[in-house]
């Protein structure tokens, strides 16, 4: 009898063979690479800075390469294999059966110092949606305040009592408000709170930010899925931006949205399992999560010591070393966030992920994760583990090209050829996902047409060069600071469009501007064909302040809108939560 994952769903063989194929596509592309990155940079002798840009470019490239399987297999899935979800998600089935829900669900809002009435008006119709499903009494709604404003703590307070006032006695019961008096774990000891209050009262969760919105229909279905299969230790389904009258949100959801359904289900193909938790829109059964996640308290001082910041891929690990299995339903259908209105925003949230995931590194010899559980905690480090390297491989590029010019014999066409080659790789999530849309029927009409959709995508294309450059340096910088015992605050997080003046821009930027200004200059005094080809990299650093200026103005937002431009499919076809929500805003 063949071992099965917990669910009794999937061979475990199978699965192994995924994960084998997986592993030696990626190391043979990432061989290969390396090798003629060698070829490359040892022509005419290994220097100090030939070693030191082939290390980075070892650090760096994994990312690359593996992002590139997961939208091929992603890619070949949807469009030219048999029956995809039920290689991917064989327990979705469970979701379109007309069964009841029996199970209770506790839905979570946690907030920090967030604008209540904004996040009040998200889980209000949340609640509204589920209650139209009919099965609205198997749900509670618990508002789990760490605020620390007393005047932003007031008005939380004065929110929940009037919702309860109006739903009235039968479901005010349903309807909780808790604000802690210290955050003491963050976010995941406000919800650990929580389960030891409440869990026993509950078979599942559903944690939800303040930026969170799902329908009533996609929580129902996970909830089926859930129900069927008890060995479902946390479900999540795509969680895809909202419409934006901000710019810079518009062209980073559009680029995110198309791009995330083939990466997912070729992720998913093979992670199985073993997927990752993002921490919000999505189910996690209570009990386990409650006896067997507990986040350890890590050795030494901040900030890599102390409370876990990034708690939510730890939990999936400590799940899945219970026994449970922790899934990822790659389908958009439902739930919804917002993203980061502005450059500057987008750089701190990263920055708060940083921190986070860095603390990882203590966390990989936990005793019986299993194999591919500890290798998400290795991948969550090598993700900004490699933007340092990056950084330092294109501070060091004009001193490797000028010792270039005494060789005579270099492989110009061989390093040409890499160059494009990278990039097709590092491109093939985006390319990947406008080949998918472009093949489903339908699919480029929810972008608003053909037109639209590749004017969209070409602007998208830009920008994402152009928003790395700038994230890259930030984080590098950030990442500097953590060694010298740096730490972020976590707190409330702009969700409206704003204005950027240009001297936020320049306090804020001025790093990013010195760099680029530095290193093109150095490149083209030294070669300026190195300096042109190196432009999709650079040239975000020299125009980092009128980049995050013009894509933060609101009446670039504005046009944005009204041309349909970056448009995501709610925007041409809002479904009624979102309509509910944004009409009140």
């Amino acid at each position: 009898m063949s071992l099965t994952t917990p669910t009794g769903l999937q061979s475990m063989a199978e699965l192994q063979r995924r994960r084998r194929l997986v592993i030696a596509l990626n190391v043979v592309a990432y061989v290969a690479m390396m090798w003629v990155a060698a070829i490359i940079l040892g022509a005419g002798g290994w220097t100090l800075v030939d070693m030191i840009m082939f290390a980075c470019f070892a650090v760096g490239l994994p990312w690359t390469v593996l992002g590139f399987w997961n939208s091929v297999i992603g890619l070949w899935l949807l469009h030219w294999a048999d029956k995809p979800m039920e290689q991917v998600a064989p327990y979705a089935a469970a979701g379109d059966l007309p069964t009841p829900i029996t199970v209770k669900t506790a839905i979570l809002m946690t907030l920090r110092n967030e604008d209540p009435a904004r996040a009040f008006r998200r889980l209000r119709t949340v609640k509204d949606s589920v209650d139209a499903t009919g099965y609205g009494a198997q749900y509670s709604y618990f508002i789990l305040s760490d605020t620390n404003d007393e005047e932003v703590g007031k008005a939380e307070a004065e929110a929940a009592e009037a919702w309860q006032r109006e739903v009235g006695a039968a479901d005010s019961g349903r309807i909780v408000y808790r604000r802690r008096t210290d955050n003491t774990g963050f976010k995941a000891g406000n919800v650990r709170d929580f389960c030891d209050r409440w869990g026993n009262d509950y078979e599942l969760m559903l944690p939800l930010d303040a930026d969170s919105l799902m329908s009533g229909e996609a929580i129902v279905r996970l909830t089926r899925m859930m129900q069927a299969h008890p060995k479902l230790g946390i479900l999540q389904s795509l969680v895809v931006g909202m419409p934006s009258t901000s710019a810079f949100a518009r062209i980073f959801q559009f680029g995110m949205r198309h791009g995330m359904r083939t990466y997912t289900m070729g992720q998913s193909w093979w992670t199985a399992d073993c997927g990752p938790f993002w921490g919000h829109n999505a189910l996690v059964r209570i009990k386990p999560f409650k006896d067997d996640c507990h986040l350890p308290m890590l050795p030494g001082k901040p900030p890599l010591g102390g409370h876990v910041l990034s708690h939510d891929q730890v939990e999936a690990t400590l799940m899945r070393r219970a026994g449970f299995e922790v899934r990822v339903l790659p389908e958009e259908r439902g739930s919804w966030e917002e993203n980061p209105p502005t450059m500057l925003d987008f750089a701190k949230r990263d920055v708060r992920w940083c921190q986070g995931n860095m603390q990882y590194v203590k966390l990989l010899d936990t005793p019986g994760l299993l194999p591919m559980s500890r290798f998400q905690l290795v991948w969550a480090v090598l993700m900004f583990v490699g933007i340092p390297a990056w950084t330092l491989m294109i501070a060091l590029t004009p001193i490797a090209a000028w010792q270039v010019q005494g060789i005579s014999d270099f492989p110009a066409g061989l390093a040409a050829a890499l160059y494009v080659t990278f990039f097709a790789m590092y491109l093939s999530p985006k390319i990947a996902g406008l080949i998918d849309a472009m093949l489903t029927t339908g699919g480029v009409a929810k972008y608003g047409g053909y037109v639209r959709f590749i004017v969209s995508a070409a602007i998208e294309l830009v920008f994402s060069f152009l928003q790395g450059a700038v994230s890259t340096i930030r984080t590098s910088i950030f990442m500097i600071g953590l060694l010298l015992g740096q730490s972020v605050i976590w707190g409330g997080q702009s969700r409206d469009a704003y204005g950027i003046s240009w001297r936020t821009a320049w306090e804020n930027l001025w790093p990013q501007t010195l760099f680029g200004v530095v290193v093109c200059g150095l490149m083209y005094l030294v070669e300026p064909a190195v300096f042109w080809w190196s432009l999709p990299l650079t040239l975000g650093y020299l125009v980092a302040m009128p980049f995050a200026v013009m894509t933060a103005a609101p009446a670039m937002g504005r046009l944005f809108k009204s041309l349909g431009l970056c448009g995501i499919p709610e925007d041409f076809d809002p479904p009624k939560e979102v309509t509910a929500v944004l009409g009140k805003e």
